[in-house]
């Protein structure tokens, strides 16, 4: 085929783009800005475009398809051009659909924790041998792309709400009819597009009403909006196996985690109690899957997390007592409260820096700050920032600093537009003795704070 991508830096989009080349077609893309690691793996492909910015005459009658990343405006010049001279154009799970119609699939949906459980289930059967296709949203070490396209008759899933492409309004996670899924949990977020927590909740029973006959739903029961959306459905779906699960048994050991089993506890590399949350949907999910609990404890035992998920980026040992730093791709407010208190319950004897930076649609909304309330309570020293720049880029009203503390419900909150600002308050907060937690789906404006605590380090 000969296939062009409009958006081609977005993570789900390059990986797709890297697939199909990877598969002999002829690929090609536009961008407005592409940033790494995008950008370097699109490079390396020779799949970069010449140029930044919107060209029409990319988009010929030889093109055989046309994907559309949301990133893209309605009135992309374009879109408008493969419009006029009738090329398909497809949202990138619309053509992964295509592409697993006739395959087994299996979804990992829900608010928080999606890329982290595709992570650690590919990990799993990577492990066993029974390597699947599958599409994840974060690179993952071993894999050179992370979406697989062969004969595989199985395919793995990380199933988004957001929506499809600015044609296709469509979440999605709906375009997948998944015949096994798990859901972790409903925290409504992407308020530009459900304007309340009705709204959002009803994405997640309709994804459950486009379950394929006979499937399977693994479900995090300590969830209650997620209770609320499978009561809602499973009356009408007795043909569903509805499999419900919960915190697993563990304990901490000289900081380090470990799994509670009928052979006796078992250290596992994972960083947060939250995580053992997601371990207990993986596994059941797996078992469902054809992986026993034993072989599943046995190939996780080595799973560290999905890059940039809780990543450990830097640990120094100094006199006093260690620091460490993690970097997460944490913003909906519900993972952002359940990070911050698990590194703070997992670390309780050192000082707790917690960084949040107000980077979606969603977080940047005054509407929606407040429900950020107590999210970074649990640390003992806490900053938010956000960038003038993304405001305006999103079309959003400028945001009051004293208004942002005021709807973390935190009066000893630290709040900042300033970049600058931000690196030297991590530069001052290094020292021994203490866990830097810094979260944000952006880039904190290019400004690196890992690079800043080592500095103060060294």
């Amino acid at each position: 085929m000969n296939v062009h991508f409009i958006a081609i830096g977005g993570a789900a989009m390059h990986n797709l783009a890297l697939a199909l080349h990877h598969q002999g077609h002829t690929v090609t893309g536009s961008d407005d800005a592409i940033h790494d690691p995008s950008r370097s793996r699109l490079a390396a492909a020779g799949l970069l475009p010449g140029a930044m910015g919107w060209q029409p005459d990319r988009i010929h009658a030889g093109l055989d398809k046309v994907i559309l990343g949301m990133h893209a405006r309605p009135d992309n010049p374009e879109l408008a051009r493969a419009q006029a001279l009738g090329l398909p154009v497809v949202s990138y799970p619309e053509y992964l659909f295509e592409a697993a119609q006739d395959k087994r699939r299996i979804v990992v949906a829900g608010s928080h924790g999606k890329t982290s459980i595709t992570a650690m289930l590919l990990h799993v059967m990577h492990r066993l041998g029974r390597t699947p296709d599958f599409m994840v949203g974060a690179q993952l070490t071993g894999f050179d792309r992370m979406v697989r396209l062969t004969d595989a008759p199985d395919m793995l899933l990380e199933g988004d709400e957001y929506l499809s492409s600015p044609l296709d309004l469509t979440p999605k996670f709906h375009w997948y009819r998944p015949h096994l899924t798990i859901i972790t949990g409903v925290a409504w977020d992407h308020i530009n597009v459900f304007p309340d927590p009705d709204v959002y909740r009803a994405q997640f029973e309709e994804y459950l009403r486009r379950v394929e006959h006979g499937g399977c739903v693994v479900w995090c029961a300590e969830d209650m909006e997620l209770k609320r959306a499978v009561e809602a459905v499973a009356p009408a779906r007795s043909d569903i196996e509805w499999v419900p699960y919960a915190m697993p048994e563990h304990t901490l050991v000289d900081g380090t985690l470990h799994l509670k089993t009928a052979d006796g506890p078992k250290p596992l590399q994972l960083v947060g109690s939250h995580n053992f949350l997601n371990l207990a949907g993986a596994m059941a999910l797996a078992e469902r899957w054809g992986v026993t609990p034993e072989e599943f404890t046995q190939a996780v035992a080595d799973f560290s997390g999905a890059a940039g998920r809780l990543e450990r980026r830097l640990d120094r040992t100094l006199e006093g007592g260690a620091c460490t730093v993690f970097r997460d791709f944490a913003h909906a407010p519900s993972k952002v409260a359940a990070t911050t208190s698990a590194i703070a319950s997992q670390f309780a004897d050192r000082k707790v820096v917690a960084v949040l930076e107000l980077h979606t649609f969603s977080s940047l909304n005054p509407a929606f700050i407040p429900t950020y309330a107590g999210a970074l309570d649990a640390a003992d020293e806490a900053w938010v920032c956000y960038s003038p720049d993304v405001l305006a880029q999103k079309r959003l009203p400028p945001l009051d600093a004293e208004k942002v503390q005021t709807a973390f419900q935190n009066p000893s909150l630290h709040v900042t537009p300033d970049p600058a600002e931000l690196a030297e308050a991590v530069r001052d907060a290094a020292g021994p003795n203490t866990v830097f937690l810094l979260m944000s789906s952006g880039r904190f404006e290019g400004v690196d704070l890992v690079d800043a605590i080592r500095t103060a380090l060294d």
